[in-house]
């Protein structure tokens, strides 16, 4: 959009000049050869097709719940609702209804987008000090494996209001499959087996956890094992008769309190009875022609998402190439800058206002562009000096879903850790979520884990804890045409930022959107984590830009749906097993 043009004489060499003419020259073939078949057979992965409607998740049997939704003549927030208590019983690390999410809905008729915000809250007397030591340092066992680590729960309120409002089913009928699978148990896959098995010293050290999740001699299931939970079964049975009031208040409250406050926590009924869910304005932004419709504050990651777009569309992306040094160059630095601002300006709106107009607008994201060399690395301390958020459990999920009349559900949602804090609330089967971790601890000192926290997340009663979850619609003339999200914690942002790049920018199907080698740079600590697949070549020219490179474990678990004038296009990531996108 013009800031380029100033770095352009001066910092491009003579083969990237050559590159970019050449790559200019072609790019209309290529576009053309891409519309004329439904799938290129150019296309190093292939994504999955359907005509009438799509869900895209993590596990294979509440893909299948959602479609026969669908099929039944549900819409998409039927089939959303009923994936999510689906996967509370086959993706038990992090599907839930102990913890919370974010969920965006798309309505065809009325042309609304809706942000559905049920993240967890603290209860009302936590304070700020609450996992600090005798010697006034953080204890990270309180915030992660203990009644305090228990943040409000928000699931299953957020699933209630999100049919009851925009669904058109009733609560009975989408909650019934999961309770089937609840109580008649499911056969465990190697990724639920090896799950439990790597995560037993955390769960079983709650009896209530261990009687549920290994055997009654203590070893670890087999695949092919089956999983029964009836109590999880008899808990969602009290929410398909009453309601969310059958999980505030009544039998099962009392019992997730009573767990609460004997592993040391502090929760009361009334924190659960006084829970709300808060509709928000999405945060909204335009990339090369597209809208990006994503997730508000609480969640850091809409915001900084649209942030990142701004200043890349400074750039001629798609020449640069996919993943070239010189494109993976521009987008760290655009990183760099965007994780600076979420570690100074981010927390719950409802108690610390958040810049949203500032951080989003095109002229802001000037300036940064601005600031950007275009062949030479920054170091991260001269970008900003300020505090970086917690540690984010990688253990979150995502799931999409379209339907055939044009509305689409983005939603992700979170135990934090994977099962959370590990406790089972005894006599309910539900896992319950360590949330409180995700606030910080002692703004301004290091946790656990070496990052720092900001004031503006400090631990208050009521308050809800930052989060990178970015459940993300972008729209083209004005209808849904990428519905994409990821678990990953920190990385959900960039992860998400680089699917939307990778179909806008490079022109790449859904599937190869997905299965392309990804980076993260959040500006502390200050390298860029790659993919293994990344090339190494590529990794050597970005070193030589001044940039520390480290290989990092696969980031992300994106389950997206594209819609163009040939139908409907999904596709799972493959960095996760015993995900699937299905459509009919």
């Amino acid at each position: 959009m013009g800031i380029f043009s100033q770095f352009k004489p001066i910092a491009i060499s003579t083969s990237i000049a050559i590159a970019l003419s050449l790559t200019a020259a072609s790019t209309t073939s290529v576009s053309a050869a891409n519309e004329q078949s439904i799938f290129s057979r150019a296309a190093t992965a292939q994504p999955i097709w359907a005509k009438n409607g799509m869900v895209a998740s993590q596990e294979s049997l509440a893909t299948r719940i959602g479609v026969d939704i669908l099929k039944q003549g549900g819409n998409a927030v039927d089939a959303a609702v009923a994936v999510g208590f689906a996967l509370s019983v086959t993706l038990p690390r992090a599907g839930n209804i102990g913890g919370g999410g974010f969920m965006m809905v798309h309505l065809a008729e009325t042309n609304k987008t809706i942000a559905i915000d049920y993240r967890e809250t603290a209860p009302a007397k936590a304070h700020k000090d609450i996992f600090l030591d005798e010697k006034g340092n953080a204890n990270p066992k309180l915030s992660r494996e203990h009644g305090l680590a228990v943040g409000v729960p928000g699931t299953v309120m957020g699933l209630e209001l999100a049919l009851t409002k925009y669904g058109t089913m009733s609560l009975k009928d989408v909650i019934k499959p999961a309770i089937g699978l609840a109580n008649d148990g499911i056969v465990i896959n190697s990724d639920l087996a090896d799950s439990l098995d790597g995560l037993k010293r955390r769960i079983s050290q709650w009896p209530s956890s261990a009687e549920i999740f290994y055997k009654k001699n203590g070893d670890s299931f087999s695949v092919n094992d089956k999983l029964v939970q009836t109590d999880l079964g008899h808990s969602l049975s009290l929410i398909a008769k009453h309601g969310s009031k059958g999980f505030y208040q009544g039998e099962t409250a009392e019992k997730i309190v009573s767990a609460i406050n004997l592993a040391g926590g502090i929760m009361s009924l009334d924190d659960l009875k006084n829970y709300t869910v808060v509709e928000r304005e999405p945060v909204r932004g335009s990339y090369r022609g597209y809208e990006v419709v994503s997730m508000p504050p609480p969640s850091s990651g809409g915001i900084h998402i649209i942030e990142m777009l701004n200043v890349l569309e400074n750039y001629p992306i798609q020449k640069l190439g996919h993943n070239t040094a010189q494109t993976l160059h521009l987008m760290t630095e655009t990183m760099k800058h965007a994780y600076a601002d979420r570690s100074e300006y981010l927390g719950d709106p409802d108690f610390n206002p958040v810049p949203i107009a500032a951080l989003t607008s095109q002229k802001y994201a000037d300036t940064i562009a601005k600031q950007i060399a275009f062949n030479k690395a920054t170091p991260s301390a001269e970008i900003k000096a300020g505090d970086i958020a917690p540690y984010e459990s990688d253990q979150t999920t995502h799931y999409s879903v379209v339907d055939q009349w044009g509305n689409a559900v983005s939603n992700t949602y979170t135990l934090n850790f994977s099962y959370g804090s590990g406790l089972v609330a005894a006599g309910t089967g539900i896992l319950l979520n360590n949330e409180m971790d995700d606030f910080s601890a002692k703004p301004g000192s290091p946790n656990g884990y070496g990052l720092i926290g900001g004031e503006a997340n400090s631990v208050q009663g009521n308050k809800r804890p930052l989060s990178s979850m970015s459940p993300t619609i972008v729209m083209k003339d004005g209808k849904p045409f990428l519905i994409t999200g990821s678990p990953g914690g920190s990385r959900i942002i960039t992860t998400t930022l680089q699917v939307i790049m990778n179909v806008i920018d490079h022109q790449l199907n859904v599937a190869e959107a997905t299965a392309a080698p990804r980076i993260h740079h959040q500006w502390l600590p200050d390298y860029i984590g790659v993919e293994t697949s990344l090339n190494d070549d590529t990794i050597t020219l970005l070193e030589s830009k001044g940039h520390k490179v480290k290989r990092s474990s696969a980031m992300g678990s994106t389950q997206s749906i594209l819609i163009n004038e040939h139908g409907i296009y999904g596709a799972s990531d493959p960095r996760r097993a015993g995900s699937e996108t299905l459509g009919h």
